[in-house]
């Protein structure tokens, strides 16, 4: 793993010219409430057997709602041989600190993971 990354960076990146691939690592209803655009949602118990999706990537972000979890899965990714020389970090302070573009599949979903949804 190479660190974190704030949230700041990862804008600036992801409008830059090499966008890093960004790993939603939560579980699929709450990745479709909301999250980063462009974002690749694997949830962290799939994540050993599904790093081969995101293999071909020069930079990989990981996500997840507080920035705690996100670091545990970078750590994995990196340690993993599919993840070659890509560099690996983890979005500092997660989900609620991103206060960029928010892509949902859905608008009019009901929040049911209480007061911090839908992170």
């Amino acid at each position: 793993m190479d660190g974190e990354i704030s949230t700041a960076e990862l804008r600036e990146r992801l409008d830059g010219a090499s966008e890093p691939t960004v790993v939603d690592i939560r579980q699929p209803p709450a990745f479709r409430r909301g999250h980063i655009p462009g974002s690749v949602n694997i949830p962290f118990r799939q994540l050993p057997d599904r790093v081969a999706e995101v293999a071909d990537a020069d930079h990989i972000v990981t996500v997840c709602p507080h920035g705690k979890s996100s670091v545990q899965a970078a750590k994995l990714v990196a340690s993993n041989e599919g993840a070659g020389d890509a560099t690996v970090q983890s979005m500092a302070g997660g989900l609620r600190e991103w206060d960029g573009e928010i892509d949902r599949a859905f608008e009019d979903a009901e929040a049911d993971e209480g007061p911090e949804a839908p992170f």
